[in-house]
């Protein structure tokens, strides 16, 4: 009976390691199929052959026999299949946040997790799709989460009349709530029994079914269809600022000077495309307020709610420079009425600039739904 020595021992753990290594790491789709695993096995059997001449010349006298180096290799193939389905079950989950905010029954942020997202996924829509301009007939079907369910779930503050949805780079879109009462507008996580890429608007993508109601059409033309769909905002959420360590409310907000500017805003959809009043609090005496100081090197991080908005590899950032010679405010009212600005033009709080502030450059400083404000060094 074979008996290895240790230095056996190791040869046999490397001959594992090489197999395993040169085995796919998972199963692959079309015509070369046959191909590839004739060049996989060739492969194993040269790692074979390599690790036997190799322990024959370091001295291993006693050499394993066919029937070990097939166990070896069986054992290789059962780990790599192991670390295969692995593979495959981390990719088949979407790294994907969805959370509701807003004017619900909690009246907190709900983050869902994608388990629950599928679980309430119960909906069918078939309709055609504005954004499908190959066929602009062509019907679809989809299958995701009714809005209607989730205030369901969560349920809905009185006097509440909107809901609008944040996309992961910021856009917005959004719904009255008796449309989402009435009609079977829908998050869609499927279409045509597949789920939808990234590349296509997925995961989440915001369907109305226009087919079946055409009246939808007229009222939610294309641009209302949004892609890639991170957040739910029910209503217009308060005011809940964190700055540094602190939570500065509308309260907070409203005992600081306040100051008003005109200007044509960069915003990226819901604003008026003429020049416009906006009312505000300086950035920097909000920053005095949270006793944050800031020194000539400070810089502040901004960050809203929209992942864009919120990105730690490219933040939205502010000189402390800039702050001292222009106005940089957080707006919280907008117009000659000075009306709060709504969850459907991005707030309660939004980032503006003065003129002296801008350039042709600053287009994504001009942050909606305003969460954070962070001192940096």
């Amino acid at each position: 009976m074979y008996q290895p020595t240790a230095y056996c021992l190791l040869l046999r753990r490397t001959l594992r390691e090489l197999a395993s290594a040169l085995l796919p790491m998972g199963k692959k789709k079309g015509k070369h199929k046959k191909a590839k695993t004739k060049t996989t096995f060739l492969g194993i059997l040269v790692a074979v052959v390599l690790c036997t001449m190799l322990a024959y010349l370091s001295g291993c006298s006693e050499q394993p026999t066919h029937t070990e180096l097939e166990r070896l290799r069986q054992e290789a193939i059962a780990e790599n299949y192991q670390i295969a389905a692995l593979h495959e079950k981390q990719q088949a989950k979407p790294n994907w946040q969805f959370t509701v905010h807003g004017r619900t029954a909690l009246g907190q942020p709900i983050p869902l997790s994608w388990s629950k997202v599928k679980t309430l996924a119960m909906t069918s829509v078939w309709t055609t799709d504005p954004h499908h301009t190959s066929d602009s007939q062509a019907i679809f079907h989809f299958r995701g989460v009714a809005v209607s369910t989730l205030l369901d779930e969560f349920g809905v503050a009185p006097n509440v009349k909107d809901i609008t949805f944040v996309a992961y780079d910021a856009y917005r879109s959004t719904v009255t709530l008796n449309d989402v009462r009435q009609y079977p507008i829908i998050l869609a996580l499927e279409r045509n029994h597949k789920k939808i890429s990234r590349s296509d608007g997925g995961p989440l993508y915001l369907v109305f079914p226009q087919t079946k109601f055409p009246q939808l059409r007229q009222k939610y033309f294309d641009r209302f269809w949004v892609f890639y769909i991170t957040d739910m905002v029910v209503g217009t959420e308060p005011i809940q600022l964190q700055v540094g360590k602190q939570i500065l409310d509308a309260a907070a907000i409203s005992k600081l000077p306040h100051i008003t500017i005109e200007e044509t805003v960069g915003y990226r959809i819901g604003w008026p495309a003429n020049k416009v009043k906006l009312y505000g609090v300086r950035l920097s005496d909000v920053l005095d307020a949270a006793e944050l100081k800031l020194s000539r090197r400070s810089v502040v991080i901004v960050r809203g709610k929209a992942p864009i908005d919120r990105s730690r590899a490219n933040p939205i950032r502010l000189e402390a420079a800039d702050l001292k010679r222009c106005d940089i405010l957080l707006a919280t009212h907008w117009g000659d009425e000075q009306m709060p600005i709504p969850a459907s033009m991005g707030g309660p709080m939004t980032l503006a600039f003065s003129s002296a502030c801008q350039t042709p450059s600053d287009a994504r400083r001009w942050v909606t739904f305003v969460e954070e404000l962070e001192v940096t060094q």
